[in-house]
């Protein structure tokens, strides 16, 4: 209890410690250094007694010296190499000061030896014994039974944020430091903060002779190619694997040491996010009123980041959801408040709107309220088997909805309206899928009909990393609580990108179009969503449970395609491809339906939702959607059967409200 007793003091007692140790050690020091002179003990005798005033002053020069050059500021537990060198340049000031005191007093037959002796000794002693309470307050002295309860972790990587990081760890509770791992031969067999470091073929021995559990990654620098690569070679071993956060970060004190985070997504599958195109990004935010729909959503949201990093002069936040639309609100006002202290009241920049896009004359009259030049529509219904048991909202909200908004984008005159689109749109086997591709058709219909202001693009992508409903939040759950992790199909194959990066080509593709164009991204290679399972299961320290390692942590198991599921998805109907400015976009023009058939659609839907006629809201969208090919009958969509009654009251009053608009 004694180390936490001395930890709890108020600082100024720490202080005065410390003062108090150095008033006993600095006459000491003297005394030792006339001893080691002398080679006997020494004890002024005779004329030596004026030598007393000298044990007097040390102390006196000494003291205020160290309180000016900061060695009460120090904070013991942290003392490094920067800490001693500001000791020995202290104690180096004092020793010339008191030289000169010496020869000065008028006091005769001290040797000069001594003054150099007492230098070294009163080094030795004032870092030595900071060193020491170092050790000792940060737990090396411990018992090695409460040592047992610290993680055994390898660092790989003994550069700076390796270092770093070892230096830190001797203060955790959490993590016990064991060995580095690193690939240059010029480190290997050396010591670094005590730690020997070993090349990465020794691994397999350190866990079985050290008790290692958890490999930390410190290369916060190296190629996500490189990174990939080495989680690669890391999946055998039995270990959990981590990353340090950032240097900048960690040195401001943002992330603690105890805070690793888990391995990016985005090693796992070595991708290269799409570097964004800084003048694209700017062209329809930069100092512009910009308004996301769908605002709480996670690419909504993600948007919104993007957007007040730009510097828009008004963001806009539109969305039906109460508490979705309060945090993201505050979200992005602590944002700005971060990125611009100098605006007293940010909240002015970002504005909250509660309301659904099927109310066709509220965001007309939002836009023009407040002179909206961009819109970004990201609200749609987008789990496909939720939207599959209940198709007819599907319909309402993605379909009515954009047109709905649409229309007003153009009675106020907005510049350009951005659609967010999916590869589901793309010879779609579910009811999502095939009213984001009618979703599509009634922009590529408006922008063909339109003469006005309006611009009308759309941007198509693949999954987005950790978003609502991904596999990859849903995987690490399942991991976490021990259980078995599922996957649909051992074939299912998918695209993927992070939501920053989606976010930033939906920008990117708003600036680009002249109208009318399904802009789509070159997303590299698909992943198999089995082998992801693999390796995130290896990854967090587990071994997969199957008939060949029956001993196994964790089991996949396998549930089926859900409805309106495909094995793989594709982002282009068609063979229509052009390239854009931007290297990894591309632009394609793909069919489109004439105008007086889009409405006489759009005119069915509404009845269909208005009578809750489900089989005619299904088959209305594969007779408007070319090449949808439904996997489930609307006979065994019970759920929203069940859900329907005869009132209808909510439903209605959104239709007639927007008819009436």
């Amino acid at each position: 209890m004694l180390v936490e007793d001395i930890l709890h003091l108020p600082r100024t007692v720490k202080r005065l410690i410390l003062v108090v140790f150095d008033l006993v050690v600095l006459p000491f020091s003297l005394w030792l250094s006339f001893s080691l002179r002398l080679g006997e003990f020494y004890f002024p005798q005779g004329k030596e007694l004026e030598y007393l005033y000298l044990f007097i002053a040390a102390p006196i020069i000494a003291i205020p010296i160290f309180i000016k050059m900061g060695l009460y500021r120090a904070v013991i537990r942290y003392v490094g190499i920067v800490a001693l060198w500001t000791i020995v340049q202290a104690v180096s000031l004092y020793t010339l000061v008191f030289g000169v005191f010496v020869l000065l007093s008028g006091i005769s037959g001290v040797p000069r030896s001594v003054i150099l002796i007492n230098w070294l000794v009163a080094i030795l002693l004032i870092g030595g014994t900071r060193a020491m309470a170092r050790w000792w307050l940060t737990g090396s002295f411990k018992p090695a039974s409460r040592q047992q309860n610290r993680k055994k972790v390898v660092i790989y990587g003994a550069g700076n944020a390796g270092v770093q990081m070892a230096a830190a760890m001797s203060n955790s509770a959490a993590f016990s430091p064991v060995a580095f791992i690193d690939d240059n031969p010029a480190l290997q067999g050396n010591f670094i903060e005590g730690l020997r470091v070993y090349p990465f073929s020794r691994l397999g021995s350190l866990i079985e002779s050290s008790g290692v559990e958890e490999v930390l990654l410190a290369l916060p620098s190296v190629s996500r190619s490189l990174r990939s690569h080495i989680i690669s070679m890391l999946e055998p071993y039995p270990v959990h694997v981590t990353t340090v956060p950032a240097l900048d970060d960690l040195a401001s004190g943002k992330v603690r040491v105890d805070d690793v985070r888990e391995v990016d997504v985005l090693d796992l599958l070595g991708r290269v996010p799409v570097e964004p195109d800084a003048p694209l990004l700017n062209a329809n935010v930069k100092n512009k009123v910009v308004l996301v729909t769908g605002a709480g959503g996670s690419i909504g949201s993600e948007l919104c980041r993007q957007i007040t990093r730009i510097g828009p002069k008004k963001l806009v936040l539109y969305e039906r959801g109460e508490h979705d639309l309060y945090l993201i609100e505050n979200e992005l006002v602590e944002l700005v408040h971060r990125l611009h202290p100098e605006i007293e009241t940010p909240g002015e920049l970002i504005v909250p709107i509660l309301a659904s896009i099927l109310d066709q004359g509220r965001l007309a009259s939002v836009c023009k309220a407040f002179e909206v030049q961009t819109i970004y529509h990201a609200a749609a219904y987008k789990h496909v088997p939720m939207v599959e048991r209940n198709p007819s909202e599907a319909v309402r909200n993605n379909v009515i909805g954009t047109y709905r908004a649409a229309l007003a984008a153009i009675d106020s005159e907005v510049e350009t309206f951005v659609l967010i689109s999916t590869d589901k749109a793309v010879r779609p086997t579910s009811t999502m899928g095939a009213t984001k591709r009618f979703a599509e058709m009634i922009l590529q219909g408006l922008a063909a009909r339109e003469s006005g202001k309006t611009r009308f693009t759309m941007v198509r992508f693949g999954n987005v990393l950790d978003s609502s409903g991904s596999v990859v939040p849903l995987f690490r759950e399942q991991i976490l609580k021990g259980g078995a992790v599922t996957v649909t199909d051992p074939k299912i194959i998918r695209y993927f990108m992070t939501i920053p990066e989606a976010a930033q080509l939906v920008i990117q593709a708003g600036a680009m179009g002249k109208g009318g164009e399904v802009f789509v991204l070159d997303m590299g290679e698909p992943v198999k969503i089995l082998d992801m399972a693999r390796r995130m299961i290896h990854l967090s320290g587990f071994e997969v449970k199957d008939e060949s390692t029956p001993d196994g942590d964790i089991e996949i198991v396998f549930t089926g395609l859900r409805p309106g599921e495909k094995l793989y998805e594709e982002l282009l109907i068609g063979e229509n491809v052009n390239p854009t400015r931007h290297p990894l976009i591309m632009s394609a023009n793909e069919d489109k339906l004439a105008w007086e058939d889009l409405t006489s659609f759009i005119h069915q839907f509404e009845e269909s939702i208005y009578s809750n006629d489900v089989e005619r809201s299904r088959a209305l969208l594969v007779e408007a959607v070319r090449g949808f090919s439904p996997q489930c009958d609307v006979a065994d969509l019970v759920n929203e059967k069940a859900s329907q009654t005869s009132g209808n009251t909510g439903s209605d009053n959104v239709i007639r409200y927007s008819e009436s608009s």
